[in-house]
């Protein structure tokens, strides 16, 4: 199915409309959104949200679920990376559809699904619509491999007042979702298509976010998350605001489906990848005594870059890698062909090429647990280079990069045991204060980035990338 990658969107085009805030979801941190439903229609409703995934693995992720008791329930989910979901039981199953394929997957990617209700209509394929990225996924023959339509007018457990709503989180199991979620829209009492949330860029055919408009009814909802003091706040006007559970301000975030920022990809195969977590910010080590790495999910190739990382620990090795594969010796991150990076057990660069393999150079002082490295990569000037900050100042300008001109250049960490926690400007789980914006306004970041140096984001890979 090429459009879920075509389509898929990146955030790279200009939308005439911004979704300014997301909210992140950890299932380590068991964070979700629950609220006690109302009666209400019942046959009739609209759902619509947009989500980034930042957890890809053989676990169940419940995005929403609305239960009643054990075996009355309707649900989203990821079903591990077998498929994904969506199914209604009510003492036995009366609506499921299951994809033929593997999860929604690309971990660089923001995802818009609809589910449009009207179990009223005397055609089965017309009461249950599903929409990913614009297009009507059950209407494509073989995209699911199993596709139950509900009877007519079944009355659904949405809107079944002995139902309560949770988000990101199954309500009678630990099942989290992991990931961002932005623009849920809840519809009472209309059957929307996708085009009342979202369109095609004419250009590129990325789908892409609008306003909607149109009216909520009685039970309907609009959760922006712009609040960060109440971020179950409900829009609409309707005032259905759901509850926080273990949910805090720092939970807010910048990464959007109109703005989407580098995280750790969860998906990049090193011989001992990490675990990524906290919204796709933090490279987990393990009490195995072994070397991890990550990679970020935005590659590079010009332009101006800046993220930061808070020091954890000695054995850390931070920096910048190109898209090469495993290509030396050994089962280390850091031991791959084209690595600039930071070590910070001691004070020098870690430089590895493909033709005089690793040349170290010096750095001024090594950095320290709680310390925050920033990261500045110019990709503009010839020759290229990679300058290395600890707490704001310069330990290593201008370091000579010009061996990977022409090569996709992506942020890395290698560590041994220890967590590497990132901030790319759209969410981190670092403590200290990061209020500080690039040029164009975008990222928060503990210092301010270098003069002509932008966070990852694609509306800044639009302009400069």
């Amino acid at each position: 199915m090429a459009f879920l990658t075509e389509a898929a969107n990146r955030g790279s085009i200009a939308t005439g409309y911004d979704i300014e805030n997301s909210l992140k979801f950890e299932s380590d941190n068991t964070e979700s959104l629950t609220k006690s439903q109302t009666s209400s229609n019942r046959k009739t409703w609209t759902l619509s949200l947009w989500f980034k995934r930042t957890k890809i693995d053989t676990s169940l992720q419940y995005v929403y679920h609305w239960n009643v008791s054990s075996g009355n329930e309707f649900y989203i989910m990821f079903n591990g990376d077998a498929d994904w979901r969506v199914e209604e039981y009510s003492s036995g199953r009366k609506l499921a559809f299951h994809s033929a394929q593997k999860p929604l997957n690309d971990p660089s990617a923001w995802y818009h699904l609809v589910l449009a209700c009207d179990t009223t209509q005397s055609t089965s394929t017309d009461r249950f619509k599903i929409y990913l990225n614009g297009v009507q996924v059950n209407a494509i023959s073989g995209y699911f491999s199993t596709a139950q339509y509900p009877t007519q007018n079944y009355d659904t457990h949405i809107n079944n007042s002995a139902a309560t709503i949770s988000i990101a989180k199954s309500i009678t199991a630990s099942t989290n979702f992991c990931g961002y979620m932005a623009e849920v829209n809840f519809v009472d009492g209309q059957a929307l298509a996708a085009t009342d949330f979202g369109k095609f860029h004419s250009a590129s055919n990325i789908w892409q976010p609008i306003e909607y408009t149109g009216s909520y009814g009685n039970e309907g909802y609009f959760l922006n998350f712009q609040d960060s003091a109440n971020l179950g706040d409900d829009a609409s006007g309707n005032a259905k605001n759901f509850t926080e559970n273990n949910i805090t301000a720092a939970d807010q975030a910048t990464d959007t489906p109109t703005n989407n920022f580098c995280t750790w990809n969860p998906l990049w195969a090193y011989p001992n990848t990490a675990t990524v977590g906290n919204g796709g910010t933090s490279s987990i080590g393990g009490a195995a005594a072994v070397w991890r790495g990550s990679k970020g999910t935005i590659g590079l190739t010009n332009g101006k870059w800046y993220w930061e990382q808070k020091a954890n620990g000695n054995d850390t090795i931070v920096g910048w890698q190109t898209e090469n594969v495993i290509s030396v010796t050994g089962t280390n991150a850091h031991n791959v062909n084209d690595t600039i990076a930071l070590y910070e057990a001691g004070n020098y660069i870690w430089l590895r090429d493909e033709t005089s393999g690793r040349n170290d150079t010096a750095a001024s002082g090594s950095y320290a647990n709680g310390q925050i490295v920033g990261f500045a990569l110019d990709l503009d000037s010839s020759p290229q280079t990679a300058t290395f900050y600890r707490n704001g100042s310069a330990i290593a300008s201008n370091v000579n990069i010009d061996g990977l001109t022409g090569k996709t250049i992506f942020p890395f960490t290698s560590h041994y045991q220890q967590t590497s926690n990132a901030n790319f400007g759209g969410y981190t789980n670092i403590s200290d204060a990061h209020t500080n914006t690039d040029e164009n306004g975008y990222g928060a970041f503990v210092y301010t980035p270098p003069s002509g140096y932008y966070a990852i984001c694609t509306k800044n890979l639009a302009e400069f990338g």
